[in-house]
């Protein structure tokens, strides 16, 4: 990655090394609690710290990366009591949204989650895929339900969510599990069932808390 001049309709450099940075995180090449060695950083991907700086700037905005006067910057720890909250406020959020899915959303767009919750059906045996598609389902609920407040805080929240990675979907049975409240919410949302596509949506979220908590 090397430095090159801003131009208008560009990606600044720094939103690419985020990106660079974040995916590092995600796949806990970059584990919780890990300083940032920013020369060594800057020096593998070619660039000034300058870039670094603002994109670790990014980072902190998203919790990722947490910042400490005179100490540098390390990968966010989140304890059991943080997780919770995150979990919660998920809980709150993707529950309404389905609810809103479940009386606003046409047939084609129903079809939608009902391809994607196919795909999951197809990947029980594959952890990694199966997270993907996972995330894909819930975010394609918070797309049709249309409000990019939600949406955007939900992002964030998730992003925090990950730095516990897949623990959640490391405890035995919990694909399983995982697939069948799926099942659940999706039958709601097919038969325009708010209040059960709300309390489905929100009994999932809360059951994936239940599993990655077990792991502190």
């Amino acid at each position: 990655m090397t430095e090159s001049v801003i131009t208008l309709g560009r990606r600044a450099l720094y939103e690419d090394v985020a990106d660079w940075l974040r995916q590092r995180i995600f796949s806990h090449a970059l584990k919780p609690g890990t300083w940032i060695d920013e020369i060594a950083i800057a020096q593998e991907l070619g660039i000034s710290r300058t870039p670094l700086r603002e994109a670790l700037k990014v980072l902190a905005a998203e919790g990722l990366i947490t910042m400490k006067v005179r100490r540098g910057a390390y990968v966010t720890e989140v304890d059991e009591k943080e997780l919770r909250e995150v979990y919660q406020m998920l809980s709150l959020l993707e529950a309404d949204a389905a609810a809103t899915v479940a009386v606003q959303a046409n047939i084609a767009q129903k079809q939608e989650l009902q391809t994607i919750h196919a795909d999951l059906e197809a990947q029980i045996h594959d952890r990694e895929a199966f997270f993907r598609i996972n995330e894909a389902f819930h975010f394609k609920v918070l797309e049709l339900a249309d409000n990019r407040w939600r949406l955007q805080i939900v992002t964030d929240l998730r992003k925090v969510m990950k730095l516990h990675r897949h623990n959640s979907l490391l405890k035995q049975g919990r694909i399983e599990e995982s697939l069948m409240e799926h099942q659940a919410i999706m039958q709601a949302i097919i038969k325009s069932n708010a209040e059960t596509a709300r309390y489905e949506m929100g009994k999932h979220i809360l059951s994936g808390l239940t599993a990655a908590a077990a792991s502190f």
